[in-house]
């Protein structure tokens, strides 16, 4: 038998992706990676509710809502739509992050007022690396965080404390 998800004739893509999958992890492997460190573990890939609980059982101090194996698992639930529900679930017990989507300013806003902590940026950092290296980086970092500020006074916040989810849900 072959890897997960591996389907014959199937691209070579396709192949590699399910070989990196290990069916074997389970949160006894939470557990053990806990009981080794102290330092705070973060869960990623969280996308339920009932998902987010357990990695706080298991000793989670954070939970990151991703989707990334979305782009294997067709229709998968969009970050934003899963990010209130693990929030009202995980009630303050840990931090929730998001991660996916984060393409500008307003994008963070939308995070936050969904009750993230902090949100995960990847294709920015990527687009400004490709075009001027550290500099590219930190400008598209700057730009992110001018778009944010700009965001925050026209929906009348302060600062970030003021964001609340009405914000965005009725």
């Amino acid at each position: 038998m072959g890897a997960i998800g591996a389907v014959e004739g199937a691209s070579g893509l396709s192949a590699y992706i399910a070989s990196m999958l290990d069916q074997t992890l389970t949160w006894r492997d939470v557990d053990w990676l806990r009981s080794i460190t102290r330092l705070p573990l973060v869960v990623k890939g969280i996308v339920r509710g009932d998902d987010a609980a357990r990695a706080v059982e298991h000793g989670a101090a954070g939970v990151v809502v991703s989707n990334h194996g979305g782009r294997q698992l067709d229709t998968t639930v969009a970050t934003a739509d899963a990010l209130p529900d693990v929030v009202d679930v995980v009630n303050g017990r840990a931090e929730v992050y998001v991660d996916g989507g984060v393409r500008r300013g307003t994008d963070v806003l939308k995070a936050l007022a969904l009750g993230a902590r902090a949100v995960l940026v990847g294709r920015p950092v990527l687009w400004g690396l490709a075009v001027d290296g550290e500099a590219g980086v930190a400008r598209a970092l700057g730009i992110l965080r001018d778009e944010l500020a700009l965001a925050l006074a026209l929906a009348g916040c302060a600062g970030v404390s003021d964001v609340t989810r009405d914000l965005v849900m009725a």
